[in-house]
């Protein structure tokens, strides 16, 4: 083989190989991923704990209410969803027999006044006519018996008197008694709220309710203005949270949202219920009054107690750390792993005390096993993952 044969060979060779490669990082490249990235930046970083399990929003005034007396249910004014006034009526059930009763006492009322009108006057006629009597026994007009049966008579008269009040207050008492059994017999708001529910119709009838023994509701009465946030947290988590603490709280129906809210309460206890974990209740409270109408009692809440926070400090999105505090950037083409040190942190973000730079680009789409150090990135267009 002569020396200019094997120098082609070899230049054939060579370019063979030059074009494998620029093939390979060309034509045969794998694709570059695309990976949503934010710009590291500064901001306000917060450390806080959540709720271990779900929380409850609840109403710290719910009344389920039924009429002291049984009977037929005749009207029931306000339904579901209907806003009542303390004091209004909510439900009236036959009160025909109490009616009857009232208008009895009223009457016994009366011949009770008559009576002691009677009684009193005859005892005010024998007074005087115990006075006469003892004027003519002075002088000598009458006698000693006659004297004494006189003042007999009018002690008896002022008896009968005082007697007959008596009889008349009674009655006047049994009239106030037949007036209470017929308030009994309508069903009124303990306080203002909205009814949640109505578990009668008219013409039913309901069973009284005695002192004591629950029977089942026919109304549940709700102050939508008392409502709050009952929360279960980590019993790690005890030592650190207080009354009077800043928190936030989220509700299923309003994604998106965060409400802010307080430590109003922390019970002095951790529950140990079977078969859950060891969980401490807290119950939060609106800051503003006017975010309590979004909720309804019975939604799951979660809670989020703020311990601390700090405001610009660097910052990078929760979600893009990695195991061991390390993030991926987009640096040149290529993804980038960098070990960050790390501060304060909640689900949103975390602090960075060391690491990264304000500007620098940080991966936030991390979850395609494609993503990963060394591999070919580009920053995702709009509406990409």
């Amino acid at each position: 083989m002569t020396t200019r044969r094997l120098w082609s060979r070899l230049g054939l060779l060579a370019s063979l190989a030059v074009a494998i490669v620029v093939a390979r990082v060309t034509v045969f490249a794998p694709a570059r991923v695309a990976v949503r990235v934010l710009s590291v930046e500064k901001g306000r970083v917060e450390e806080t704990v959540t709720n271990s399990r779900a929380g409850t929003v609840k109403a710290r005034r719910r009344a389920k209410l039924a009429p002291e007396v049984g009977g037929r249910v005749l009207s029931l004014p306000r339904r579901r969803g209907a806003r009542v006034r303390a004091g209004e009526l909510l439900l009236r059930v036959d009160d025909v027999l109490q009616r009857a009763r009232l208008a009895l006492a009223e009457d016994e009322r009366k011949a009770a006044l008559a009576q002691r009108e009677q009684t009193c006057l005859a005892a005010d006629r024998a007074g005087r006519d115990q006075e006469r009597t003892r004027k003519l026994a002075r002088d000598g007009l009458v006698s000693a018996d006659v004297l004494d049966r006189v003042d007999s008579e009018a002690r008896t008269a002022e008896a009968a008197c005082r007697a007959s009040g008596a009889s008349s207050d009674r009655a006047a008492s049994a009239v106030r008694l037949a007036k209470a059994e017929l308030d009994k017999t309508v069903l009124r708001a303990p306080f203002d709220g909205i009814v949640a529910d109505v578990f009668i119709e008219e013409g039913e009838w309901t069973s009284p309710s005695p002192p004591a023994l629950p029977i089942p509701p026919v109304l549940d009465l709700i102050d939508n203005r008392s409502l709050y946030v009952s929360a279960p947290m980590d019993e790690v988590d005890s030592a650190r949270i207080q009354k009077g603490q800043s928190a936030r709280v989220t509700v299923d129906s309003h994604p998106g949202r965060h409400f802010p809210a307080h430590v109003v309460e922390v019970a002095p206890y951790v529950a140990d219920r079977l078969e859950q974990n060891r969980t401490m209740e807290i119950e939060l409270e609106m800051d503003d009054t006017t975010d309590v109408a979004a909720f309804l009692p019975g939604t799951s809440a979660d809670a989020e107690v703020i311990l601390s926070a700090r405001d610009g400090t660097l910052r990078v999105p929760t979600a893009s750390l990695l195991e061991g505090g390390k993030v991926l950037l987009l640096s040149e083409g290529r993804l980038v792993e960098r070990v960050l040190k790390v501060g304060l942190r909640n689900w949103d973000f975390t602090e960075v005390t060391g690491g990264l730079e304000v500007g620098e680009r940080v991966v936030v789409s991390l979850d395609r096993p494609e993503v990963k150090a060394g591999a070919r990135a580009r920053e995702a267009d709009a509406g990409q993952r």
